[in-house]
């Protein structure tokens, strides 16, 4: 059932959450109904992100993780950077052939006015941060450390299409469950279905 929704008809349906945007400008609505999702229950969630701070990510991902939340993820559009981790933790992943997903190393974003001492330290931690996040994500995809680290760098766009292809997701095709209406019956188009219509009534 989605926040909110007060129809008895959807009470046992799974909560839907959107991830949409830079995930940092979001983190605290996010992390909050994540938390509202009912430990080891469903949900859905919805990516359509470039990406934001690599702890978000790795936070959004450790409460799926933690909570043991069934969650699906679907990605409507765009699903890159540090939206990955999140993607990866969810028991069931689903792309569309429009899908796109960009792995890149990890951006290194320290206040330029801290010391040489502390900017060294920086740099240190988190080229450490990087290995450990990435050795995560390719555990949580379940796919090898290597093809990962061969998408992760330089960088690369990996469409929906190949990411469902590497058994990393469902490949949802747009074109068929469009033309199926919620009984499962081919879906007419309106104009044939008023002429059939008339037809009928002559």
């Amino acid at each position: 059932m989605k926040r909110g929704d007060t129809d008895p008809s959807r009470q046992d349906e799974p909560i839907e959450i959107a991830l949409v945007g830079d995930l940092s400008d979001h983190e605290s609505d996010l992390s909050e109904k994540l938390l509202g999702v009912p430990v080891g229950e469903e949900c859905t969630l919805y990516f359509d992100s470039p990406g934001g701070s690599p702890y978000c990510g790795i936070s959004l991902a450790t409460l799926i993780v933690m909570r043991r939340l069934r969650a699906t993820g679907v990605v409507t559009g765009e699903c890159s950077s540090a939206a990955l981790w999140p993607l990866a933790a969810c028991a069931r992943r689903c792309v569309t052939p429009y899908s796109v997903l960009l792995f890149h190393p990890m951006k290194s974003q320290s206040d330029e006015h801290v010391s040489l001492a502390e900017a060294a330290e920086w740099a240190r931690h988190f080229a450490q941060l990087e290995i450990e996040m990435d050795k995560l994500l390719a555990a949580l995809l379940g796919m090898p450390y290597e093809k990962l680290a061969s998408w992760m760098s330089p960088g690369r766009y990996v469409t929906g299409r190949e990411f469902a292809a590497a058994g990393l997701a469902e490949l949802i095709d747009l074109t068929s469950l469009a033309r199926q209406p919620d009984n499962g019956a081919p879906r007419s188009n309106s104009r044939d279905a008023k002429r059939a219509k008339s037809k009928a009534q002559r």
